[in-house]
């Protein structure tokens, strides 16, 4: 176990950190599966006394989130009794929210989907329109497990916005939703707690937390091209939660009309090379932009993801590598650095919204700033 995880999971006997004990030995029932883990290794984990944890998983027991699973051979005295998490004991609703459909997902608490559903979304549309789409969403995912409880809704939309409010900012080319209170607004219609954020920060947090190693950027290219990063194994959100606007980059100042109102972003750029059918011209944008990034903030790696790069993930790959290789070998820096794709399009977003929920029970808030 290497020192930075220790030092975070390391628990403190006081009753004003009750909750937060309680998620540290959550999230090592949860990294321990179907195997589980002993009370003394719970306590040897989080610094905790065995008096503490045998309180906090005879709740957790109580309550359903922890159940015993078998004894295990001890080296002195009686066998151990090992407990592991019930995942199916409550659930989360991802939902992501773009510009021309939606993607909705329940997990349970090991962040496995239990139930998908997709649907076309006009996100130019009135927004009570769009309320309405997304909180029947909502309603129908959870019908799947009528009985468990859902602890709330995690939401990832097109950014700006502001991560700590739910307020959107100007979406690019949907002007009309600046300043709207998402969260609260999609708060009263489901009845849940909602988080809102951005989608490229939403898919970063689910690749953090599934154990993607080192700094990384999370590029997102979809129906837009957005970023999420993870630097010093937390998303990085900025000042002002605006971290990660990547696609408005400039690169041509006399480049074509984007809809952010500006010219010659990488967004405007790449989605036109692939309008076009000049996917190489798509990925050696993007790589220019990576390589920015790359060299900015000396990542380890660069994860592509999103619909438009889910067509031809490989030329996307190799495109956006050999840009990255090339400035490295100008001493531009990035030699080292790794490209893969996160897979399944859209879809880790909503997953990743979800986990906007769960992160904050296991103690993974997975946030700075």
């Amino acid at each position: 176990m290497n020192t930075s995880r220790a030092k975070s999971q390391a628990g403190v006997n006081l009753p004003a950190l009750r909750h937060h004990n309680a998620a540290l030995v959550l999230d090592l029932l949860r990294a321990a599966g179907a195997e589980g883990i002993s009370r003394l290794e719970l306590a040897e984990r989080t610094g905790l006394t065995p008096q503490a944890v045998s309180k906090i998983t005879a709740r957790l027991r109580a309550e359903g989130l922890a159940v015993g699973a078998g004894l295990r051979p001890s080296t002195g005295g009686k066998p151990r009794t090992v407990l592991r998490l019930v995942p199916d004991a409550q659930f989360a609703v991802g939902l992501h929210l773009d510009r021309d459909g939606l993607t909705a997902v329940l997990v349970d608490l090991a962040g496995r989907p239990v139930a998908v559903t997709t649907a076309p979304l006009d996100f130019g549309a009135p927004a009570e329109q769009v309320l309405a789409d997304a909180a029947d969403a909502v309603r129908d995912l959870s019908a799947a497990e009528p009985h468990k409880p859902v602890l709330g809704l995690g939401v990832a939309v097109p950014g700006p916005l502001d991560h700590r409010d739910g307020v959107l900012h100007r979406v690019t080319g949907f002007p009309q939703w600046d300043g709207f209170p998402l969260r609260d607004a999609l708060a009263e219609r489901t009845g849940l707690p909602v988080t809102v954020d951005k989608d490229t920060n939403a898919a970063a947090l689910a690749l953090s937390l599934s154990g993607l190693p080192g700094d990384f950027a999370y590029l997102h290219l979809g129906t837009g091209l957005g970023a999420g990063l993870v630097l010093g194994g937390e998303v990085h959100r900025g000042a002002r939660t605006g971290a990660g606007e990547f696609g408005h980059q400039t690169l041509q100042l006399d480049g074509p009309l984007c809809g952010c109102g500006g010219r010659g972003c990488i967004e405007a750029l790449c989605l036109a090379a692939e309008a076009r059918g000049d996917r190489a011209e798509a990925a050696r944008v993007l790589g220019a932009g990576a390589a920015n990034l790359v060299g900015l903030l000396d990542i380890d790696r660069v994860v592509l993801g999103g619909r438009t790069v889910a067509v031809d993930e490989d030329a996307y790959v190799r495109g956006v590598r050999a840009v990255i290789e090339e400035r490295a070998a100008r001493g531009g820096g990035g030699g080292s650095v790794t490209v893969t794709v996160a897979g399944g399009g859209d879809r880790p977003v909503a997953e990743g919204a979800a986990q906007l929920v769960l992160a904050p029970v296991f103690g993974r808030v997975g946030e700075r700033g």
